[in-house]
């Protein structure tokens, strides 16, 4: 069997879901699993649809047929994809690797899809560990001086790797609004608290200091706007007087990597549709 990943949003009118099982039925594609959600608030619609044929797909022709056939006449964004050709990520890190390490240990293990074409750091402490997994390990230092030519080598080695997904994997430098545009869509960010709690520095001291009950991670789309971009995942856990600031940022950390993990599995498996500031993610 060959299976395909359509994905499509498109302002909510009758129709849609006959629509797309129709094309999919015309051409021989049987349907292993539908999900749909409409927004009463935005009046949108979401849908995405995992099928199988006997036939070998040409992905090509089946977009352009899919464009016209459904996805122009409903006014729709829509993908097609092929689940068994892996997307590509370039992972950016700073000093802090547990989350590049869950990252590497869930791609060399084959419990994440698609594969890290290539690591960019502003230091170079990961060095030894991504080339250990046979990774290739780039360098690129940042300065308010050379930050422009830090993001033009970075859009270079997007391109040159053919990445499909950069994941900020506690890369602590701030992305100018234009390099933001450039990966709209295509660029994952972990953020240390349930956003927009405590930004900035230290924020697990700062947690610590107002007594918090919970502490959690937030993975988000990036966007011009620091740390606003659409919510792809959030987990967290309880915490209490008996939990110190070093403990906190102890299971903050496991909570960043597992946060991370889930949105960039969701987004390789084609199950995050953006919605205005929102996401709907299809599980």
């Amino acid at each position: 069997m060959h299976d395909i990943i359509v994905t499509l949003s498109c302002h909510d009118r009758p129709g849609i879901v006959a629509a797309v099982a129709g094309f999919l039925a015309d051409r021989g594609f049987t349907i292993r699993d539908s999900q749909q959600f409409g927004d009463e608030d935005t009046g949108l619609f979401f849908m995405r649809v995992h099928a199988a044929g006997q036939d070998a797909v040409d992905l090509r022709q089946i977009r352009d047929e899919f464009t016209r056939a459904v996805a122009d006449p409903l006014d729709a964004l829509a993908t097609i994809h092929d689940p068994a050709l892996p997307q590509r990520m370039i992972v950016m890190v700073s000093k802090q690797g547990h989350c590049l390490n869950d990252l590497l240990h869930r791609v060399r293990t084959g419990s994440m899809p698609g594969t890290i074409a290539a690591v960019v750091s502003n230091h170079g402490d990961f060095r030894e560990l991504v080339e250990w997994h046979g990774i290739p390990f780039h360098h690129v230092p940042v300065t308010p001086e050379t930050k422009t030519d830090a993001e033009d080598e970075l859009r270079k080695l997007v391109a040159s790797y053919d990445a499909d997904l950069v994941v900020l994997a506690r890369y602590m430098q701030i992305l100018s609004n234009d390099l933001c545009n450039d990966l709209a869509g295509r660029a994952i960010n972990i953020h240390h608290s349930l956003l927009p709690s405590f930004k900035g520095a230290r924020p697990y001291f700062q947690a610590y200091a107002r007594g918090v009950k919970v502490i959690g991670a937030t993975a988000h789309y990036v966007t011009a706007d620091l740390d606003e971009g659409p919510i792809i995942e959030q987990d967290f856990t309880r915490a209490d007087h008996n939990h110190s600031a070093a403990d906190l940022t102890a299971i903050g950390r496991d909570l960043e990597a597992l946060a991370l993990a889930k949105a960039v599995t969701a987004h390789l498996e084609h199950r995050v549709l953006v919605n205005g500031s929102k996401t709907v993610v299809f599980r």
